[in-house]
């Protein structure tokens, strides 16, 4: 054998075993091979320790101060406002007393009636709020109602007198029987009566309420029936009930006789005449309330 043949080279022995291959061939391939097999990048394994002293407390105070909200926001104004000067007290040092507004010259509705009181006022306007606060206590109070002695009813002579402070306070002629020898406080009915006087030698006249119990409103009506006042409400409810009965029982005639079959019919159109009323015109605004207006609604159910 010649040299040259003993050192011919076998191509296909060096192809199979990838004699010729490129080194960056089998870089990549391992590569690729690796990101398919491994989708999760692989971390690197770290100590558990605790947490230093500074991120602890931040993390108890971002939970505080949640607790601490939600109870603020369940507190009405004042209950927070006495909270906030509570805790600056406590936190800051202080006096309550630096917190404390000036109440000598404060005066109650009681100390206002004293100084401007009388039986019965004139129409015309008082002119400081006082003298206001004054008469409109004294209209829905002391002119409201009066005591009466029932002891000679048989006679037709009912004797009448305005109330006195005591009774005003304790509710007698309010909430308990006006007679004066009766303390009854169940089933009181309000009547009307005309109540005339004398006062400062000029005799008047005044229109009050006697609340009386059963046994003494029939003393009261022995020989004239009073006009007896309902409440307000009551007589509201009443006079809508009346009203509602008779516009029912007018429309059902009227169905009935011209046309029987249109009920159903009106029931179906009226959702759609109310969505159209709402675009029909502009919104209604509620007017503001007067002060006045405002003691009416207040007082409404307290004086019967």
């Amino acid at each position: 054998m010649s040299q040259s043949d003993s050192e011919s080279v076998d191509f296909s022995r060096i192809h199979s075993g990838g004699g010729y291959a490129s080194d960056f061939d089998s870089d990549a391939e391992r590569e690729r091979s690796s990101k398919r097999h491994d989708l999760i990048p692989k971390q690197k394994k770290t100590t558990e320790k605790v947490g230093n002293k500074r991120e602890l407390e931040n993390e108890y105070g971002r939970e505080e101060g949640k607790i601490h909200r939600m109870q603020i926001l369940s507190m009405d104004a004042y209950t927070r406002h006495k909270k906030y000067v509570n805790d600056y007290i406590q936190y800051y040092g202080g006096s309550e007393k630096f917190f404390k507004r000036d109440s000598s010259r404060d005066k109650t509705d009681i100390d206002v009636i004293k100084e401007h009181h009388k039986f019965l006022w004139d129409d015309e306007e008082a002119d400081t709020w006082e003298k206001r606060l004054a008469k409109k206590y004294y209209d829905k109070l002391f002119k409201e109602y009066c005591i009466t002695d029932l002891s000679r009813y048989k006679e037709n002579k009912v004797a009448m007198r305005w109330r006195i402070e005591k009774e005003v306070v304790e509710g007698k002629g309010h909430f308990s029987c006006g007679n004066r020898k009766c303390n009854e406080r169940d089933g009181l009915r309000s009547w009307e009566v005309n109540f005339a006087y004398v006062e400062e030698g000029e005799k008047k006249n005044a229109l009050v309420k006697l609340r009386l119990c059963s046994d003494c409103s029939y003393k009261l009506n022995y020989h004239h029936k009073k006009k007896e006042i309902l409440p307000k409400k009551k007589k509201k409810e009443l006079e809508s009930r009346s009203k509602k009965h008779k516009s029912r029982h007018q429309d059902s005639k009227d169905e009935d006789v011209d046309h029987p079959n249109t009920s159903s019919s009106r029931e179906k159109d009226k959702p759609q005449e109310d969505e159209k009323s709402i675009w029909s015109g502009p919104a209604k605004i509620s007017e503001e309330k007067s002060r006045d207006e405002e003691f009416e609604d207040y007082f409404e159910d307290m004086f019967l």
